[in-house]
């Protein structure tokens, strides 16, 4: 059976495992895309360290769990952002002002909005956490 949305699949198998307090979380198939997200939960220090672990097929990524994430889900559909529009979305999706990010997809590459609203480009949200 083919899985319809691989980033969706991982966040929550990821809040789900962080919820029942275990240390770490294994997360297949692995992806470009996946990774850049990890990096960025990793940045803002929501995850530990993580790795690629290529296993002859689609590969995963081993993951440590530190305890710090709340809520983590992908946006469906994937909004089109300008700019301008980053506030509309902030408070739809996160609890409160510099709480949390938005993790989108931009032409100079995935980051998040505030990085977004600094480069000055909208893009496509991908997912949120706090």
């Amino acid at each position: 059976m083919s899985r319809n949305d691989p980033v969706a699949d991982a966040l929550i198998n990821l809040k789900n495992t962080e919820n029942a307090s275990k240390k770490e979380c294994v997360i297949r198939p692995a992806s470009k895309l996946l990774k850049e997200i990890l990096k960025i939960l990793q940045e803002k220090g929501y995850i530990g360290t993580f790795e690629f672990i290529d296993d002859g097929r689609e590969g995963l990524f081993k993951i440590e769990l530190i305890g710090k994430i709340n809520e983590c889900r992908a946006i469906k559909p994937r909004y089109a952002v300008k700019k301008a529009e980053y506030e509309k979305f902030e408070k739809r999706y996160l609890p409160s002002y510099d709480i949390g990010t938005l993790i989108v997809s931009t032409p100079k590459g995935v980051t998040t909005h505030n990085k977004a609203k600094e480069m000055q480009t909208g893009g496509r949200l991908l997912a949120y956490v706090y």
